[in-house]
């Protein structure tokens, strides 16, 4: 049985009815209980589920570096939420069942601060990746002391190597060492940038595929 609180102008708790009642993060709201259908599985519900997994397997072994790369946008929801509805929206390639994120148009970080410039990664030193960008700094909002947010994704053991701070964007340059178990395989590389103070985060690039080096 649900409860009025704070009167008939309180929010609701539990359930009247088919009218569900709760509280998220200090946000009284109501929800409708579905009605039960007879066959859930629509073509439309597998298809989107589908698409929803793909982003789900992208995004979870990141869920620490998203806290910051998505932090801008975590209004009235998580940052990883935030993440999953815009790579959901513009990330998707492919057609059922095979669908796949597109890096190039997914984002691990997201803001209007001013951007990557002439980045690129690779790996030469075994167990570590070299990440190197054009300092940008004085173009839009760039400035020389934001920090690098450098992502770099094992896709097949499904894990990540990040940094939310790294180098300062006027260095140019940086080096991650990943586990020795990458050595020989192929990582993605994304790379974007936030203010020294944290208000702001740009968009991610991605780098491409690197073969770690052995």
């Amino acid at each position: 049985m649900g409860k009025i609180n704070q009167g008939i102008l309180g929010g609701v708790s539990g359930q009247i009815g088919n009218v569900i009642g709760g509280t998220w993060k200090g946000i009284d709201y109501l929800r409708i209980k579905p009605s039960s259908v007879a066959n859930p599985r629509t073509e439309g519900q597998v298809d989107q589920r589908s698409k929803f997994l793909t982003v789900l397997r992208f995004l979870q072994p990141m869920t620490d570096f998203l806290r910051v790369g998505f932090k801008l946008y975590a209004n009235k929801m998580t940052q990883f939420n935030a993440a999953m509805s815009y790579n959901l929206f513009n990330a998707i390639t492919g057609a059922y069942p095979n669908y796949s994120v597109d890096y190039s148009n997914a984002l691990v970080s997201r803001g209007n601060l001013t951007g990557v410039s002439g980045g690129s990664a690779n790996s030469t030193t075994a167990g570590e990746v070299d990440i190197t960008w054009t300092d940008n700094s004085g173009s839009g909002s760039a400035m020389a002391t934001d920090k690098a947010l450098i992502l770099i994704l094992n896709t097949a053991r499904r894990e990540s190597v990040f940094t939310v701070s790294g180098p300062a964007r006027s260095a140019t340059t940086s080096n991650l060492v990943v586990p020795n178990e990458y050595e020989g395989e192929e990582v993605e590389v994304f790379l974007g940038f936030v203010s020294e103070d944290g208000s702001k985060v740009s968009n991610s690039t991605y780098l491409g595929s690197v073969t770690v080096a052995s």
